[in-house]
């Protein structure tokens, strides 16, 4: 080992490497792209040359960097698309902005819009004025919360969808115009990155529609050029079509590198519990004999599943209730397996109410949890307790987001959050799932079913890239692994937890390169 190979010195006297819960004070030393030292002590002044950046972050904790495994870029930028009308306060404001808008874009374009307010006007008289105005145009406007939209009648008509059900499932239609419009997404892409590298996040596993639209081309030629700050796994979401195996072994054949991979397929099942959309084992206390209010196509679910499954494909499956959970479980269960666990590393998504036997039995088949553990930040105490009695009864209420029985399972737990549900931030998580908090913080909530903030951290860090299959390569600080790393600003394992959403991350490294620096 030379001084003139060491890049990076990180000395800090709180390491987490994610192998064990023990704390390092020592420093890990980076030579291109991978870590080639970590030790207690200060051996580190052999390996410091003139070109060794040496940073010294003190009682800052040191982690692998987070891997987010369920990510929608194609969502987030919803945020972004087309002009802002958040100044808006009423309809004809936000058509004289939409008129100037019409005159800066191509004559066969959609006139997209984002920012509108509901609260500062209503969709009413919407649809009639903007077909006034907009004869020969389509016109679609995003609300700040993405909930619903304002929209013309050529726009319902192209696009097959309406302001009631305005979500990424339903407008997948308008996907594949502003993936492939490369100024807008080029951008757009660039500030994901930086974003999420804010977050000390280095891999996500992204869903993408279909054959994504042709967003695939451009993470081709992003990586080809080095441009990307961020690990990109990414899953086919059958939406506008069936499972499209020919394309699955297409990508499988084109992306496999440490930096953009294939890594299978993904689907829903039901909704919350809150919306009475869970799938139950036992019917809602507040509905007779009802266990569901939507139709779900397990038998299309099976289908799929075991098609992806015979191609060594993998799956992951959003499940929410204890009995759409059951039912994946089944499904997995009839997938290839030796010795008793499933051979292609399936998975179920969200996980919010769970039967503890089928945790158990998860654990079993190895399949791996996809958890969000920020999904508390999302609801206030009174109202979701009253929710749980109401739907559920206290009862069953304690089997919500049993993360503890998972690991005690066997289960690997890994993380996401639905972005852009919710926007990535490892400090908040441990404030929810370690702490049992809602979002105003009063009094925790089924603390027994709440983890540690080392087995957290390893959720955000080993979990995930065995969940994206890396966990040869990342996902741990050890000599010989790929650089990535995240810094928090405080010790985070002696901060008061009313204080921890306080905490950020400093500092991100990604294949042995600082992208994001705030020391």
């Amino acid at each position: 080992m030379s001084k003139c190979n060491t890049n990076i010195i990180l000395k800090s006297k709180n390491i987490f490497t994610g192998i064990s819960d023990k704390l390092i004070d020592g420093y890990v030393a980076i030579s291109g792209n991978k870590i080639i030292a970590i030790e207690e002590g200060d051996d580190y002044k052999d390996l410091i040359s003139r070109e060794t950046n040496f940073i010294d972050i003190g009682e800052n904790v040191v982690t692998p960097g987070f891997v987010d495994t369920h990510t929608f870029f194609t969502g987030y930028v919803i945020y972004h698309i087309g002009v802002d009308v958040s100044k808006a306060k009423s309809i004809d404001e936000c058509i004289s902005i939409l008129k100037e808008y019409e005159n800066l874009i191509d004559s066969n374009a959609t006139i997209f819009g984002h920012g509108w307010n509901p609260k500062n006007f209503e969709n009413v008289m919407a649809l009639q004025k903007l077909d006034q105005v907009f004869q020969d145009r389509r016109v679609i406007v995003f609300s700040v919360n993405r909930d619903t939209c304002l929209m013309n009648t050529n726009a319902i008509k192209t696009y097959k969808f309406t302001p009631e059900e305005c979500y990424p499932e339903a407008y997948w239609r308008i996907m594949r115009e502003y993936l492939n419009d490369r100024n807008f997404i080029d951008k757009q892409f660039k500030e994901y990155m930086k974003m999420m590298n804010s977050k000390g996040v280095t891999s996500v596993k992204e869903m993408g529609f279909d054959d994504y639209y042709g967003f695939t081309d451009y993470l081709e030629e992003k990586e080809k050029n080095k441009e990307l700050s961020l690990r990109i796994s990414f899953m086919s979401q059958p939406v506008g079509q069936e499972i499209n195996i020919p394309y699955g072994l297409k990508m499988r054949e084109k992306f496999s590198s440490d930096f953009v991979k294939f890594s299978g397929f993904n689907r829903m099942t039901d909704g919350t519990v809150a919306s009475l959309k869970a799938d139950l084992l036992k019917p809602y206390k507040c509905l007779e004999n009802v266990n569901c209010i939507i139709d779900i196509d397990y038998d299309l679910i099976e289908k799929e599943v075991l098609l992806a499954d015979e191609y060594n494909f993998r799956y992951s499956i959003h499940a929410q209730g204890d009995g759409a959970v059951h039912k994946v479980l089944n499904i997995y269960e009839k997938c290839k397996r030796s010795q008793g666990k499933c051979i292609n590393r399936h998975a179920i998504t969200d996980m919010e109410f769970t039967h503890p036997d089928d945790l158990e039995r998860m654990g079993k088949l190895n399949v791996i949890a996809e958890i969000y553990p920020q999904i508390m930040s999302l609801d206030l105490e009174v109202e979701t307790k009253e929710m749980i009695e109401k739907n559920v009864g206290s009862g069953r209420g304690k089997y919500f987001w049993n993360r503890r029985k998972m690991l005690d399972s066997g289960v690997v737990v890994s993380c996401g959050t639905d972005l852009p549900l919710m926007i990535t931030n490892i400090p908040e998580s441990i404030y929810h799932a370690c702490g049992g908090f809602f979002a105003d913080g009063k009094e925790p909530y089924n603390k027994q079913n709440t983890i540690s903030i080392e087995e957290l951290l390893k959720a955000w860090t080993i979990g995930g890239q065995y969940n994206c299959g890396f966990e040869d390569k990342l996902g741990t600080l050890e000599v010989g692994k790929l650089a990535d790393i995240a810094v928090l600003n405080r010790n985070i394992f002696k901060t008061q937890m009313e204080e921890m959403r306080d905490v950020e991350i400093c500092l991100t490294i990604v294949d042995g390169k600082i992208v994001h620096n705030k020391l």
